[in-house]
């Protein structure tokens, strides 16, 4: 019987070329900014809370911006759910009890005094028996939230939406927001940002 064995020298080289190439991706591991906070709810909420954490990969550019301008002007709020939907993920955000979704649209905004806000949007995952009973929570098919991050976990602050629609106001020519519930109000925000290499 033939030994198959491969020769010691060769072995040795596979398990060094394995471990340079876990090595570089180590090296090479992207690390994420995470914004994690309490969600409070408000008016008929009053009282309920839950943790809310997004992950930012990456920040919306200002022509993802106007993509969703332009497709909410000329097919409304159709249009803008359509175009989010066929944005790549730039986040994810998870609630307490959930496995999250994707967030599809992420814009930065730095202001005057220093601090950052933070405006996401994606499309909203509907539950089965919203769908199946054609609710009037179905066309609220957007989850939005904005955060402005100051730098201190007691002055951060930020609103979530889970479910909502934009909708254009004929009076001013204006879009304006349009949530299903109340809005709730975001605490305790604690901002991790990847610490560049030198």
């Amino acid at each position: 019987m033939k030994n198959d064995r491969r020769p010691s020298w060769m072995t040795a080289a596979i398990l060094t070329a394995g471990l340079l190439l876990l090595c570089s991706m180590w090296g090479m591991a992207v690390k994420y900014e995470t914004i994690e906070a309490i969600a409070m709810g408000q008016s008929t909420q009053l009282g309920q809370r839950f943790n809310v954490t997004i992950i930012i990969y990456e920040f919306s550019t200002d022509d993802d911006q106007k993509a969703l301008a332009d497709a909410f002007q000329a097919a409304g709020p159709q249009g803008m759910f359509n175009a989010v939907t066929k944005m790549k993920a730039k986040g994810h955000m998870a609630i307490t009890g959930t496995l999250g979704y994707d967030i599809n649209y992420i814009k930065e905004f730095k202001m005057p005094d220093g601090s950052r806000k933070i405006r996401l949007v994606t499309d909203r995952p509907l539950r089965f028996r919203e769908v199946w009973q054609d609710s009037r929570s179905t066309d609220y098919n957007l989850s939005a939230a904005e955060i402005i991050l100051t730098g201190e976990k007691k002055t951060s602050s930020g609103t979530l939406m889970p479910a909502m629609q934009l909708k254009l106001n004929k009076q001013t020519n204006q879009v304006e927001v349009e949530a299903y519930d109340n809005p709730w109000k975001l605490l305790d925000i604690v901002d991790s940002q990847p610490k560049e290499k030198d």
